[in-house]
């Protein structure tokens, strides 16, 4: 079974429905990507029974703490949960498509050169602190994230910024050090979320810490306060330079543990019931309430295999790895089909996806003539390790110790502590990894340049110790080479070499999957895994609930 994919990611309660029928429900005659309901008469969700309700507190049961509201802290998802709704970017993508769009702070922009990008700012935004948006606060804000001594985890994103310049008060240039397409695209990162020059000067002082508290965003809600360890709590911004939220405040209450989550959303506890586990989605679905939206991720699973360590130095025996797993299986019995298997480092979401990608498939035959061929005909025995506190990796790691074992390859799982886990990955201390990554640029290069160059090796993200002269010239000519066409191309080449020298085991795109109360309309779940809740609003609060 393979899930309908829904180009629409509102729920309402006319997707509710479609929603479940489609999760059951063979797609066979159906393009992947494409949604029955577009502009031609289908069906979209999108139309509400009622008109758009002002007020209310929309609550979300979190499934983890952000570790910051500091667009320029982590880079962890649920921080950015967090700091979407409080900081804008420049540019935006749309939800659906992951186009660019000028619905951010900048009004325009252009490459005047092949280093040089120009922005000009809306006039008359607000911070949450009162302060006008300019070119000064674009200035000081990738001053920060630049700052070595800062050392922010986004640094990857913008490394290849030289300078950023204010023209006047609402014109700003990016200088970069090489040609880089991508620019536009990692400017949507929610890293690069615009913060008021007050208020960096502000935590500077130690008059404000940034990390946990802020008055410096623009966006639809402000930072009220953080209960850690329980909640944290916006507020509508009454001064938004936008069209204002129709909700008057959202909590998210943290809630680790993923039965107490639905448990809340069925008995009306919570509007919204974060990361529902694949095995436990039949339970949102029989809630009486409540409704589950699921909508494609830029997120993979892979196996991350070791190119330094025998016998995984050898190209013929990762192709025989590989040929021994089979993703449908995997797909399945692990996610339920609430994924898409991954023959590749990206799928058809992200710009640079080679739709003809010839995958090395499954064979376990073939697997063992290659390990043969290789001088590995008995197999052999090496190390598979997952952090410990991630179910669906730990399935991956015993689904694949399982059927490597029928080509006689000798799997030892190993379970570590995820602080520990990364250290040791990127030390290149196993011989395989089970590992996520998320192209959330909606650009490939952010992912085979991470992933795949040999600048990265190790905790950086190359953490196979993937070392390919060839890739690495087509990894550096694609990203600096301005066509479209062109790139993509030179992406369809790498991804081929990508596939047959099989530095990972490409598993799965997990999908996004959360329970939403029938109650809540325009509940939009963002493929880079974010909540835009803009134009969200609540319809009616159940009795004795919320």
């Amino acid at each position: 079974m393979k899930k309908y994919k829904r180009s629409s990611y509102l729920v309402g309660a006319a997707l509710a429905t479609s929603l479940l029928l489609a999760a059951c429900t063979d797609d066979s005659d159906v393009d992947n990507g494409e949604d029955a309901g577009t502009e031609d008469g289908g069906e979209t969700g999108e139309e509400a029974v009622d008109e758009p309700q002002e007020g209310g507190d929309l609550s979300i049961a979190l499934a983890g703490e952000p570790d910051t509201v500091d667009p320029h802290g982590t880079n962890d998802n649920q921080s950015a949960k967090a700091r979407t709704l409080i900081y804008e970017t420049l540019v935006n993508q749309n939800p659906e498509t992951l186009e660019l769009e000028t619905t951010g702070l900048a009004d325009s922009y252009e490459q005047l050169d092949e280093t040089t990008w120009e922005f000009e700012l809306h006039e008359g935004i607000q911070f949450h602190n009162g302060e006008e948006l300019t070119a000064d606060d674009v200035v000081a804000t990738f001053d920060r994230v630049l700052d070595e001594e800062f050392a922010s985890e986004a640094i990857v994103l913008f490394e290849m910024i030289e300078d950023v310049e204010a023209i006047d008060a609402y014109t700003v240039q990016f200088n970069t050090e090489f040609p880089f397409a991508p620019l536009a695209a990692h400017l949507a990162h929610n890293a690069a979320g615009i913060i008021s020059e007050q208020a960096i000067e502000e935590d500077e002082a130690g008059e404000q810490n940034l990390d946990i508290e802020t008055d410096g965003g623009t966006g639809p809600f402000e930072f009220e306060e953080w209960n850690q360890g329980s909640s944290m709590a916006f507020t509508k911004n009454e001064n938004y330079w936008g069209e204002e939220a129709n909700l008057d405040s959202v909590t998210y209450d943290m809630v680790d543990e993923d039965l107490t989550r639905i448990s809340m959303l069925d008995n009306n506890e919570t509007h919204v019931a974060d990361l529902i586990q694949p095995n436990l989605v039949n339970q949102v679905e029989q809630a009486e309430s409540a409704s589950l939206l699921s909508v494609p991720s830029l997120s993979m699973t892979y196996v991350g295999l070791n190119t330094n360590a025998e016998p995984l130095d050898d190209p013929l025996v990762r192709q025989a790895v590989t040929l021994a797993i089979d993703n449908d299986t995997l797909v399945e019995g692990i996610y339920s089909g609430y994924a898409d298997p991954a023959y590749g480092p990206i799928n058809d979401l992200v710009f640079g996806y080679d739709d003809n990608i010839d995958a090395l498939g499954y064979d376990p035959a073939q697997a063992e003539a290659l390990l043969e061929e290789a001088g590995y005909e008995d197999g052999f025995e090496a190390t598979l390790a997952t952090n410990d506190d991630n179910p669906l990796r730990e399935q991956t790691a015993e689904l694949v110790q399982d059927e490597l074992s029928d080509v006689g390859i000798d799997l030892s799982i190993e379970n570590v502590e995820w602080g520990a886990f990364l250290e040791q990955s990127g030390e290149g201390a196993f011989d395989m990894f089970v590992l996520g990554w998320g192209t959330v640029t909606g650009d490939a290069d952010y992912t085979m340049y991470s992933l795949f160059h040999s600048d990265n090796m190790g905790a950086a993200g190359n953490r196979s110790f993937y070392d390919n002269e060839e890739a690495d010239e087509l990894i550096i000519e694609a990203r600096e080479e301005p066509d479209d066409d062109t790139r993509e191309e030179l992406y369809a080449e790498l991804q081929k070499i990508l596939v047959e020298d099989a530095p990972m085991i490409y598993t799965a795109f997990d999908d996004h999957r959360v329970g939403v109360s029938d109650s809540v309309e325009n509940f939009v779940h963002h493929t880079n895994g974010t909540f835009d809740l803009s134009e969200t609003y609540i319809t009616e609060e159940a009795e004795g609930g919320y």
